[in-house]
């Protein structure tokens, strides 16, 4: 499975604005936007201070490496969810944003199974997690409406499991999912609407991107 192996604080840099990567760590006082909120490089200061007013194709190609970094996508991927999502009726950007949260790691960490994306790619893939009943190790699988995602039996009774009940909010769980705290299993009750995808993202521009 290809995926961006390097710092993904210099990610959120160069973007110029928190992407939530690294979990509880983007909350505290080491978050790098916290300490060094300028892009990285040798001369990302001076380049802050110098930066002029961004022509459409940069501001329309920061929105989609935007979107491609929050949720872990590589570009030969995102532009086949493109693909399906102009496929798709009704509004592009709005269904292209609908592919990227049916995915099993982002329904994974919505549900607050864990702290980021990235974390829930590691669990997935190594077999903690069940869709259906049946264990499921791949992030990237799309899920649809009614499916469960649930802990595997024999990953319950693992350290970081442990107190799940106790440490999930339902208030924070969206309202297209539901979680079962007990039982340790979410469902898919629907697709989410844009208003139901808190994302500071202009999925517009993405599609002018590809557009041209």
């Amino acid at each position: 499975m290809a995926r961006y192996t390097g710092p993904v604080c210099k990610l959120c840099r160069r973007e110029g604005t928190k992407l939530f990567l690294k979990g509880e760590r983007c909350f505290s006082a080491k978050c790098a936007m916290e300490r060094r909120a300028y892009p990285p490089g040798d001369h990302g200061r001076d380049r802050m201070f110098r930066r002029g007013r961004a022509s459409a194709y940069s501001a329309q190609l920061r929105e989609k490496q935007k979107a491609r970094r929050i949720y872990g996508v590589l570009e030969k991927q995102f532009r086949r969810y493109y693909k399906e999502a102009v496929r798709r009726k009704g509004m592009a950007g709005t269904n292209l944003l609908v592919i990227l949260e049916s995915r099993l790691d982002n329904v994974t960490y919505r549900l607050g199974l864990a702290s980021s994306r990235a974390q829930a790619r590691q669990l997935i893939n190594h077999g903690h997690f069940d869709v259906n009943g049946k264990r499921c190790d791949v992030p990237s699988a799309l899920l649809s409406p009614g499916d469960v995602i649930s802990i595997h039996p024999t990953s319950r009774q693992l350290t970081y499991f442990g107190g799940f009940e106790e440490s999930v909010s339902a208030d924070a769980i969206p309202p297209w999912l539901s979680l079962d705290p007990i039982d340790m299993s979410g469902r898919v009750l629907e697709y989410p609407t844009r208003d139901q995808i808190p994302l500071d993202l202009n999925e517009q521009l993405i599609v002018e991107f590809y557009s041209r």
